[in-house]
C-alpha cells in the first residue's frame, strides 16, 4: 500500500515536472526575469497564444483589433470538466439573466472576468496578467485547480495595446542600461500624448458605454454575450499612492444594490488579508466613486456584476522610481500585488459561486419585474430619423431593448425639456422603451433626467441622460407600455440614377447631413445652403438646408453623381425640377451662400489637451470622413497659416500663444474656431472681442469673515462650491445664425467648468446665451451655478473678411454628445461663408 502511495505521489511529480517543461512561466517564455523588462504587447500576445496552444482547460478567442492593427484577445479557463462546454455556460447564463428564453440551472460556473491596461501607460497589469494566466493552468497550484471546478476565469490582458505600446517605446528609447529611479530623470517624464490613450486619444476607461471607439465596441460586445458575475479593471495610479482596491468610495448610484455594495466589502477583506500578510500599504473607500456609467467599474455593477477598480501605484514609475516616502518602488512589486489581488479575487469568487449566481439572477429578475426609478416607460420623440437611429444602435449595443409607438397614443409623462408633467400624443415612429425588461437598471441609468448624487464629490461627470446629450424631447411615464412595433422603416428610397433635376435639397439636421456634404466636397461638387427656410416641392427646408445645383456642377455626370453618392450612404434627396420655389428665396437668391470646400488644420502638441483634440481627429476620420491636417502647436507661428482655411484650437493651456499672425490671417479670410479654456487665451488680445464677464466681488469684511470661519478638515468639501465636475445647462440659442443651423431655439451643453464671457459687441453674435435659471442637471457648485448667468457660452466675431467662433464648451465630449456634433460642424463648413 505504501508503495502505491509513493508511485503515485512519484506520478504526479512526474506530471507536474512535465508540465514545467512544457508550458514555461513568462520568465521562462520570455527571457528575462518578470519586472526586468516592458514586455511589448506583440510579446504577450504571443505567451497567450502559447499557453492556448499547450493547456487543454484554456480556449483564446480574438475578439477584434485596434485602430493600428494590434489584435485584442481575451482567454477563457475553466476546469477540464467544464472547458469543453463553454458555449453551455454562456447561453446558461444569458438566460439566468433573461436575455434568452428557456429554464436556466443554478448550478453552474460562476464567471469571473479580469481585465487588464485599460490605460496605455499603467503598464503593471499586463505583465501581471501573463502570471495570473500560468497560474490558472499550472497543475501544481492545487488551490487554483480546485477553485476552477465552479468557475469560468476570463482574462483580457490588455485593452489598450496601442497606447501600451505607444508607452513602452518612448520608455526603451530613453532608459539607460540600468533603471535611473531618481524621479526627475527622463523616464520618468512621458511626452505628449502619453500612452494612457488609444490610437484617437480617447481614454478607453470613459466608453464603455458610449463605444464610441473600435476597441470598446468590440470588448463591450463580448461582455454582453457572457455577462459575468464578477469584473475587476486593473489600473495604476500615480506612483507615491499605495494600493487601491474595493469597497468604493461615495458616492455610489442609488440603483447599486445592498448585495454589491456587500460583497466589494467581502473581497475587500480578503485582499486585505494578503496586504496585511506581507505588509504592503493600501486603501479603500476613498477618491473612486461609483456613479458614472461607462468605467470598467460602474458599467459590469449596471449590468448586475460585482464591478471593481484596482489601482496599484505606478504612473510613470517606469521600471524602478523612488517614492515621496524615499522607498524604491519597482515594476516587479507593482506586478506582484496586481497578481496577488487576482488570486485573491479568484479565490472568493469560487468560495462564494453559488451566491454570486443566485444573486445574479435575482438582479435580473428583479431588472424584469420591479425596474428602479419612477419611470417604467421613455418616450423618445422622433424629430430626426437619423438621431432616432443613432440612439436606437447606442441602445442595441448595450443590450436594451426598444420599439416605436404605443397603441394608446396619448399620455402623461415628466417633459424632460420644460421639467413638467404633461400630456402627450405619441407618434408611430417615436421610440419607446419599456423598463420592464432584463436591462432596466442600465437604461435607467442612461435615460434618467438628473441623477442623484447623495455625495458631491465625484471622480468624473455628474450628468449624462441621453435626451440632453442627443436633443431629442423625451417623456418620462410612471406606467409601463408596450411599444406598438419592434422596428420602422429607416431605409431610405433609393434616388434613380435617370434622375433629372435643376437641383438637389438635403435636410441639415444631424451628423449624417454633415457626412454627405463631406463625400460631396471631397468629390470636388459645389454645394450651396440657404440661409433662410423654404418651401419647394411640397416640401418645407429649414436654414442650412443644403443645395446641390446643376449650375456649376455641369463639368460632372450630375445627376448620377449626385445621386450615387446619396445612395450609398442612405441618404435622402429631394430632387427640385425647377429653382423657383413655393415660399421663400427662390435658388439664385443672395439668401442661398455658396460652400468653400475647406482645407482644415487642427492644433496638436504640448499645449494642447490630447483627449479634447483626439474628439476632434476622430470626428473628421472616423465619423464624417473629411481630410484635416495635425500640426503642432509650436509650429502654429512658423507654418504658413494661408494655407489652410479654418484652424481649431482644442482645450489646452495656450499662455504663449501668439495671436498676431492668427488676427492677420482671419482678417484675410481664415476662421479660427476655440474651444474650452482656448477661449480663455484669447481674452484681452488684439484683434479678439471675448471679454471676461465681470463678477460681484465679496466686500473686505465678508472675505475676512469666510477666511476666519474656514476649518482645515472641511478645505475638500469647501472646494466644491466653486466646483463643476460635468453639469447640464440649457442655452438660448440664435437658430437664424450659421453656427446654430440645425437646432431648435435652445441647446443643452455639458459644462465641465464654470468658464463664461461677456456678450459680444455689436461687431459679434452672440449665438448661446444662458440666463439665470440655466441649470438643468448634475452638480454644480452653488457659486459655479451663481456665475453661469447672463453670458456668453456660444459666439462668432467677424473679423475683416474672416470669423472667430467661440465655443466655451466641448461640443464632441466622449464622442457621446450627439447633438453637439452638428454645432460643431456649423462652425466648420457653415460660419463665415
Amino acid at each position: 500500500m505504501i508503495r502505491k502511495i509513493v508511485f503515485i505521489l512519484f506520478a504526479l511529480l512526474c506530471a507536474f515536472n512535465a508540465f514545467s517543461q512544457q508550458i514555461q512561466n513568462p520568465a521562462e517564455f520570455l527571457g528575462y526575469k518578470s519586472g526586468e523588462k516592458f514586455t511589448p504587447h506583440y510579446r504577450i500576445v504571443e505567451y497567450f497564444k502559447y499557453v492556448a496552444g499547450l493547456a487543454k482547460n484554456t480556449r483564446l478567442q480574438q475578439f477584434g483589433t485596434t485602430n493600428e492593427g494590434r489584435p485584442l484577445m481575451a482567454m477563457f479557463i475553466a476546469s477540464d470538466e467544464n472547458i469543453g462546454r463553454l458555449e453551455e455556460i454562456r447561453h446558461n447564463n444569458l438566460r439566468l439573466a433573461g436575455m434568452e428564453s428557456g429554464t436556466p440551472t443554478t448550478n453552474t460556473p460562476v464567471i469571473t472576468w479580469l481585465s487588464y491596461n485599460v490605460h496605455g501607460n499603467e503598464p503593471a497589469s499586463s505583465e501581471a496578467a501573463m502570471w495570473m494566466l500560468y497560474n490558472m493552468v499550472n497543475p501544481a497550484n492545487t488551490k487554483v485547480q480546485a477553485e476552477l471546478k465552479n468557475m469560468v476565469v476570463v482574462i483580457d490582458p490588455c485593452l489598450n495595446p496601442d497606447g501600451r505600446d505607444r508607452y513602452i517605446n518612448f520608455y526603451n528609447s530613453v532608459a539607460g542600461a540600468m533603471p535611473d529611479a531618481n524621479p526627475g530623470s527622463r523616464e520618468h517624464a512621458e511626452p505628449w500624448p502619453g500612452g494612457r490613450v488609444n490610437h484617437y486619444y480617447f481614454d478607453l476607461n470613459r466608453d464603455w458605454a458610449w463605444q464610441a471607439q473600435k476597441e470598446t465596441q468590440a470588448r463591450v460586445g463580448l461582455f454582453n454575450q457572457w455577462l459575468p458575475q464578477v469584473h475587476v479593471d486593473f489600473h495604476e495610479q500615480g506612483y507615491n499612492s499605495p494600493y487601491y482596491f474595493a469597497p468604493a468610495a461615495e458616492p455610489y448610484h442609488k440603483d447599486i444594490t445592498q448585495w454589491q455594495r456587500d460583497f466589494q466589502v467581502v473581497i475587500g477583506k480578503n485582499n486585505a488579508k494578503y496586504f496585511d500578510q506581507n505588509g504592503w500599504m493600501y486603501f479603500t473607500k476613498q477618491e473612486f466613486d461609483l456613479l458614472y456609467p461607462s468605467y470598467g467599474d460602474t458599467y459590469p455593477l449596471y449590468n448586475g456584476s460585482i464591478g471593481m477598480t484596482y489601482e496599484q501605484g505606478g504612473i510613470g514609475a517606469g521600471l524602478a522610481v523612488v517614492t515621496r516616502s524615499g522607498d524604491t518602488l519597482t515594476l516587479a512589486q507593482r506586478l506582484e500585488h496586481h497578481l496577488t489581488t487576482g488570486l485573491s479575487t479568484v479565490e472568493v469568487a469560487s468560495a462564494n459561486a453559488q451566491k454570486l449566481i443566485t444573486e445574479f439572477k435575482k438582479f435580473y429578475d428583479n431588472s424584469r419585474l420591479n425596474p428602479p426609478g419612477d419611470y417604467k416607460t421613455y418616450v423618445i420623440r422622433n424629430d430626426n430619423n437619423e438621431k432616432i437611429e443613432q440612439l436606437g444602435k447606442l441602445l442595441s449595443r448595450n443590450g436594451i431593448q426598444y420599439g416605436y409607438g404605443l397603441a394608446n397614443k396619448s399620455v402623461t409623462g415628466y417633459n424632460y425639456f420644460s421639467g413638467v408633467n404633461e400630456q402627450y400624443q405619441v407618434g408611430p415612429n417615436d421610440l419607446v422603451v419599456n423598463a420592464y425588461q432584463p436591462k432596466s437598471v442600465l437604461l435607467h441609468v442612461l435615460l434618467e433626467p438628473k441623477t442623484f448624487i447623495p455625495d458631491s464629490a465625484t471622480y468624473d461627470i455628474t450628468a449624462w441622460a441621453l435626451p440632453y446629450a442627443y436633443g431629442l424631447q423625451a417623456y418620462g411615464l410612471k406606467e409601463g407600455y408596450k411599444p406598438a412595433k419592434s422596428s420602422i422603416s429607416m431605409v431610405k428610397p433609393a434616388i434613380p440614377a435617370t434622375t433629372k433635376a435643376y437641383a438637389y435639397v438635403s435636410a441639415w439636421q444631424s451628423i449624417a447631413d454633415v457626412k454627405f456634404l463631406s463625400a460631396l466636397l471631397k468629390k470636388g461638387i459645389k454645394v450651396r445652403y440657404s440661409e433662410l427656410p423654404f418651401d419647394a416641392a411640397g416640401k418645407h427646408f429649414t436654414a442650412g438646408s443644403l443645395l446641390v445645383t446643376r449650375a456649376g456642377n455641369d463639368n460632372i455626370d450630375f445627376d448620377r453623381t449626385v445621386t450615387q453618392i446619396a445612395n450609398e450612404l442612405g441618404h435622402e434627396l429631394v430632387p427640385l425640377s425647377s429653382g423657383f420655389v413655393d415660399k421663400g428665396s427662390d435658388i439664385g437668391s443672395y439668401n442661398v451662400k455658396f460652400i468653400r470646400k475647406p482645407k482644415v488644420a487642427l492644433v496638436t502638441g504640448d499645449a494642447v489637451n490630447s483627449e479634447a483634440m483626439g474628439e476632434i481627429w476622430h470626428f473628421f476620420e472616423q465619423q464624417i470622413g473629411y481630410p484635416v491636417t495635425l500640426i503642432r502647436f509650436q509650429d502654429v507661428g512658423r507654418i504658413k497659416v494661408s494655407d489652410y482655411d479654418v484652424l481649431i484650437l482644442p482645450d489646452g493651456r495656450y499662455s504663449d500663444l501668439a495671436t498676431d499672425n492668427l488676427q492677420a490671417w482671419v482678417r484675410e479670410g481664415g476662421k479660427l474656431i476655440a474651444l474650452e479654456s482656448a477661449v480663455g487665451a484669447l481674452v484681452d488680445k488684439k484683434g479678439f472681442d471675448i471679454k471676461n464677464k465681470d463678477e460681484k466681488s465679496d466686500s473686505k469684511t465678508d472675505v475676512k469673515t469666510k477666511e476666519i470661519k474656514r476649518v482645515y478638515a472641511d478645505r475638500d468639501r469647501d472646494a466644491l462650491r466653486s466646483s463643476i465636475p460635468g453639469a447640464i445647462f440649457k442655452l438660448n440659442i440664435d437658430n437664424t445664425h450659421p453656427l446654430a443651423f440645425g437646432l431648435p431655439k435652445y441647446y443643452y451643453s455639458l459644462k465641465l467648468s464654470d468658464d463664461i464671457y461677456a456678450p459680444l459687441d455689436d461687431d459679434g453674435w452672440n449665438v448661446g446665451t444662458v440666463g439665470k435659471n440655466a441649470y438643468v442637471a448634475g452638480f454644480a457648485g452653488y457659486q459655479s451655478k451663481q456665475k453661469i448667468s447672463d453670458g456668453l457660452l456660444l459666439g462668432v466675431q467677424e473679423e475683416g473678411r474672416g470669423s472667430v467662433v467661440y465655443m466655451v464648451d466641448d461640443p464632441l465630449f466622449r464622442s457621446f454628445w450627439e447633438n453637439g456634433k452638428l454645432l460643431f460642424s456649423n462652425a466648420v463648413f457653415m460660419v463665415g461663408q
